[in-house]
């Protein structure tokens, strides 16, 4: 068994997986015995045909058969590890030192069966992801991708840091002010994990032509422009993406809302899912969502949201497929945003 998910046994033979976390725990009627047995032999040092004759010989009813179902049913559950898998090639003892905190998390949130924690990080630390925007939610979560592995971030922002900037963007001082954005957002990352690959760009990106350029050979791309305003940037960066195959992420902060939008080419695309909610709004009515108030824990929700989707999409571990939109009211705590709506099929994007 996994250490996350070491099982707990109630009086009526209810056993509990996983912990009290919400969408990682499980509870499984067991009023035989059967699967705490087969969970405390589980300790990594017996191996499974060996587990299957004490199962059998210790419950008769059970039976050589049973114990066969019974295990495989448990290691389809993802609960469970193979103490006998080394970690793979491509991480030093240091890298599995610093991320050990990774390391346990992917164990305990990936219920994939057969899969492997370490496996995880190593698709971080061999992934290439742009950053376009690196200012209030961009600057957080480039500083997440970068402290959590990835290994190569391409940071792009015509901009340069001003006094405003500070109260929200969390890679810059004053002493950086008048200073490119994406040259010292490199910098500054490269100092919190040196580990990592940085480059940058101090250009504007507002054309299909030039988004190209920019998602081209990229694991995931993601999006924190707000230029050319309104969706224009993300309905070319949606059709880009689209032709290349490649997955994105892009968020936003508006006032106390701090909202995330996943999309990957199986899935339904941004303008499916936006063309959804627009059809649920009365007809000549458009909600006005801009607004220039913003501070600083609505930008770094907002960054570290992305950085989960974007660690979620090159690791493979999340649960739901592209094609939301999620996020949080941070005045209205019971308020949360999911949005999902199927592709149309008219779609020239993602359409069938």
């Amino acid at each position: 068994m996994k250490a996350e998910h070491t099982p707990h046994r109630f009086d009526d033979g209810t056993l509990r997986l996983g912990g009290g976390v919400y969408g990682v725990a499980a509870e499984i009627a067991d009023p035989h015995g059967w699967v705490w047995d087969a969970l405390t032999l589980l300790d990594g040092t017996t191996p499974p045909d060996r587990i299957e004759r004490t199962l059998a010989d210790s419950h008769p009813a059970l039976g050589p058969e049973g114990a066969r179902r019974l295990l495989a049913e448990l290691l389809d559950t993802g609960y469970v590890e193979d103490a006998a898998t080394p970690p793979p090639d491509g991480l030093t003892d240091r890298e599995r030192e610093r991320y050990s905190r990774n390391h346990t998390y992917f164990r305990y949130v990936d219920l994939r069966p057969g899969s492997d924690a370490w496996s995880s990080q190593l698709r971080l630390k061999q992934a290439r992801v742009t950053v376009l925007g690196v200012g209030g939610a961009g600057s957080h979560a480039a500083w997440a991708l970068a402290a959590a592995g990835v290994g190569e971030l391409h940071l792009v922002d015509p901009d340069v840091v001003e006094e405003s900037n500070l109260s929200r963007q969390v890679l810059y001082t004053e002493a950086d002010l008048g200073r490119p954005k994406a040259e010292t957002a490199a910098r500054r990352l490269a100092a919190v994990n040196s580990a990592g690959r940085y480059t940058h760009e101090s250009r504007r990106a507002d054309t299909e032509a030039a988004l190209t350029e920019l998602v081209r050979d990229r694991d995931v791309f993601v999006l924190c422009a707000d230029e050319p305003r309104g969706d224009l940037i993300r309905k070319m960066t949606n059709r880009v993406c689209a032709a290349l195959g490649v997955p994105w992420v892009s968020a936003g902060y508006s006032g106390p809302l701090a909202t995330v939008g996943v999309y990957a080419p199986e899935g339904p695309c941004f303008e499916c899912v936006g063309a959804g909610e627009e059809a649920k709004l009365k007809p000549g009515w458009t909600p006005h969502l801009g607004t220039a108030g913003a501070l600083a824990p609505a930008a770094g929700i907002s960054g570290q949201l992305i950085a989960h989707e974007v660690i979620a999409l090159l690791t493979g571990i999340g649960a739901t497929p592209p094609g939301y939109v999620r996020g949080v009211n941070l005045i209205a705590p019971d308020q949360h945003v999911f949005v999902r709506h199927p592709a149309r099929t008219d779609c020239p994007v993602c359409g069938p």
